[in-house]
């Protein structure tokens, strides 16, 4: 037995230097004098300062906060109504149609979806720029916050629920006094998976931007094709160091939340 958990250890760490690998060979290129990928010279912060003085660029970085922020927080909202939605259909068949049609978006290839909102919004008239980005990343984000909201609503127990209705609860109470509570941590979660997953995102993204609009994403894409320039590996990794931050604080919240709400949803 510890044997084997000595290779599952060695298997994990072997993954985790593949996968950061190289995150941390393009920043430390970022502090890089001599401007190229290869022969470190000598430390510098003139990349990171290229990037803050970039004014195009910090237009670009507030563009893709209020769009990650906005389609998170709509998202949020309407992902909980349908798990609860969802939760509640009491013929299998149907719930497990659902369920089947709110994971399309999530297999489906980025491409597909990035193609399809584009030709929805062509024939639609729907000008592209940020609207039509804030309506995609609301489109794949929903599926998301479903998928972590459901599971913690599936947890509960309907004692909790029928405890609240004999007690003259109104249907609002119970929602906001009962099931909100306990399902608090899948609601963080939710929100953090769909902020995260818009900030990242390129594909779809890719085909929905028009002109005068960006994202950070689209903009390194844009940039890389130009020739390499270490002001990337400085943008790349403030995106990487800010993703991380938001990780630490999503952690930090669910625990809370979960020592808040964990045994029975009750406080």
């Amino acid at each position: 037995m510890k044997k084997h958990r000595t290779w599952a250890n060695l298997y994990l760490i072997v993954v985790f230097i593949i996968l950061y690998m190289p995150i941390f060979y393009l920043m430390y290129y970022s502090f890089n004098s001599g401007g190229t990928m290869h022969n470190f010279k000598t430390f510098t912060w003139e990349w990171y300062q290229e990037v803050f003085h970039d004014d195009r660029l910090l237009i670009i970085v507030l563009n893709t906060l209020v769009i990650a922020l906005l389609s998170a927080a709509i998202s949020t909202v309407v992902g909980v109504m349908g798990a609860l939605a969802i939760y509640y259909v009491k013929t299998w068949r149907v719930k497990n149609a659902l369920l089947a049609l709110n994971n399309v978006l999530i297999v489906s290839p980025d491409v597909i979806i990035g193609a399809s909102f584009l030709i929805l919004f062509t024939i639609a008239g729907v000008k592209l720029g940020f609207i039509s980005v804030l309506l995609s990343h609301i489109a794949f984000s929903v599926p998301i916050v479903v998928l972590m909201v459901l599971p913690k609503l599936e947890e509960m127990s309907p004692t909790l629920i029928d405890a609240a209705r004999d007690l003259g609860a109104s249907q609002w109470h119970m929602l906001s006094k009962v099931i909100l509570p306990f399902i608090t941590p899948g609601v963080f979660a939710g929100f953090f998976m769909a902020l995260t997953y818009s900030l990242d995102d390129f594909a779809v993204t890719f085909f929905v931007t028009g002109n005068g609009f960006s994202t950070l994403s689209v903009e390194i894409y844009s940039r890389a094709r130009q020739g390499i320039s270490l002001s990337i590996n400085a943008l790349s990794t403030l995106l990487f160091l800010f993703t991380a931050l938001l990780v630490v604080g999503y952690y930090f919240i669910s625990q809370k939340s979960s020592r808040l709400y964990g045994i029975g949803g009750r406080k």
